[in-house]
């Protein structure tokens, strides 16, 4: 055998084994809602808009995600995550398909408007997951984990991309709206408080893997807590606003379903710091 094709065969054998890890990654963070009836029902209800919205704001997330986490950590820079996002995304796609398919969901005599709608909300989700399989199935290989820090901004950025991941697993839900309905301002208050406690005890004070440490406890829960659980407010809007929770409610009710919704949301950017 040519010794110059082994070079070749390696490459390809470690994007199979990456692609490999891509759609265990997507099927593993996409499946909760995959299996979420709420999500079918909203993929052929929400109007063309709101859906065309949720799939293009998504795509500067998902390439930022690429840019920090990699669908492939051999791989960096910003041309990289431009291929990394459409193969996630293809990646999302396609597992969405398929499950759904299985499940019975995508009905044959389905519009295709319709069929396209329950695909495009569930395959961001698989996308995200599929960005990050490196990071979380790559077997503790030392290849991974070599990525340079994210900096300031950066970090803000992957708190929203956690939130968004774990707000979009609780959006589309009745039991959500329910609570804030039956929350008072007393409740909401708490809630608030609760939240940016989680959310700095994660990063910084119960010891799960990937703590961070800071000789400066107050600039961080200013500069990272505080400002992070801000962005995560506006990514829980932003969520309702594109299932149609907004719709119909005051402001005290929106307020009071976006703290909700951040509560989730502030575990998810938390967590988001630890894992990418």
């Amino acid at each position: 055998m040519d010794a110059s094709l082994a070079p070749d065969r390696r490459r390809e054998a470690d994007y199979a084994r990456d692609l490999g890890r891509a759609f265990g990654g997507a099927l593993l963070f996409s499946l909760p809602l995959l299996m979420t009836m709420e999500m079918w029902w909203f993929g052929f209800i929400l109007d063309g808009v709101r859906l065309t919205a949720f799939l293009l704001l998504s795509l500067p997330l998902l390439v930022g995600l690429a840019y920090y986490a990699g669908f492939s950590a051999r791989h960096r820079g910003l041309g990289h995550a431009l291929l990394d996002t459409f193969v996630a995304l293809a990646v999302g796609f396609i597992t969405a398909a398929i499950v759904l398919a299985l499940f019975g969901v995508l009905e044959p005599g389905a519009p295709p408007r319709q069929i396209a709608g329950q695909i495009v909300l569930q395959a961001v989700a698989g996308a995200m997951g599929a960005l990050l399989a490196g990071r979380q199935l790559s077997a503790g290989e030392s290849e991974v984990g070599e990525e340079e820090q994210a900096a300031y901004p950066g970090e803000l950025f992957l708190m929203v991309a956690g939130a968004l991941f774990l707000a979009l697993n609780m959006a589309p839900t009745e039991e959500m709206i329910l609570i804030a309905y039956r929350m008072t301002a007393v409740h909401v208050t708490a809630l608030v408080a609760v939240s940016l406690l989680v959310m700095h005890a994660i990063v910084y004070r119960v010891g799960f893997a990937g703590q961070e440490e800071s000789d400066r406890p107050l600039a961080a829960f200013v500069h990272f807590t505080l400002a992070g659980y801000g962005l995560v407010l506006l990514t829980s809007l932003y969520v309702l606003w594109v299932f149609g929770r907004t719709e119909g409610h005051g402001l005290a009710e929106i307020v009071d379903a976006v703290v909700v919704l951040s509560f989730p949301g502030a575990i998810g950017a938390a967590a988001a710091r630890l894992l990418v």
